[in-house]
């Protein structure tokens, strides 16, 4: 099996449909709160599978040229609700990263750059939403997972 180290990141990850959405950022920037809200979505009908793999910390590694994320085992299956704690929900053990998304992101524009569309972890590109400190996520995150660029 051709796999790369592993390394833990501080970052969350949802399972929506055959692909995961890695969010990454800095404390307090939504992370959760993203997640929550995208889980949510299922709920609605505004996504057809949405389902948590980990929160706050996970495990990313490489492996036959696609991107792995998983739960760090203390945090599988939990997420924290601000206001509530921590809270049980249905996780996913492993996914492919298929989008990643940077909270509070210093390249975050109105029209980014396309260099700020893609990027690079553990030798695997994969597409890129970069979301400007203090956006909403959710809005860019449903157009990026159910549209296509012109």
């Amino acid at each position: 099996m051709t796999t790369t180290s592993e390394a833990t990141v501080h970052a969350s990850a949802v399972l929506t449909g055959r692909h995961a959405v890695l969010v990454r950022g800095p404390a307090g920037s939504g992370k959760s709160r993203l997640v929550l809200s995208l889980l949510e979505c299922a709920q609605t009908g505004a996504l057809r599978f949405v389902r948590l793999v980990g929160d706050d910390r996970v495990i990313l590694s490489a492996a036959h040229g696609r991107l792995l994320v998983r739960p760090a085992e203390s945090l599988s299956g939990k997420i924290e609700v601000r206001g509530l704690g921590i809270r049980r929900v249905a996780h996913e053990p492993v996914a492919v990263i298929g989008l990643v998304v940077d909270l509070a992101a210093s390249d975050a524009g109105r029209l980014p750059e396309v260099s700020a569309e893609t990027i690079e972890i553990s030798g695997i590109r994969l597409p890129r939403l970069p979301v400007a400190a203090g956006e909403n996520a959710l809005p860019a995150v449903l157009a990026k997972l159910g549209t296509a660029p012109i």
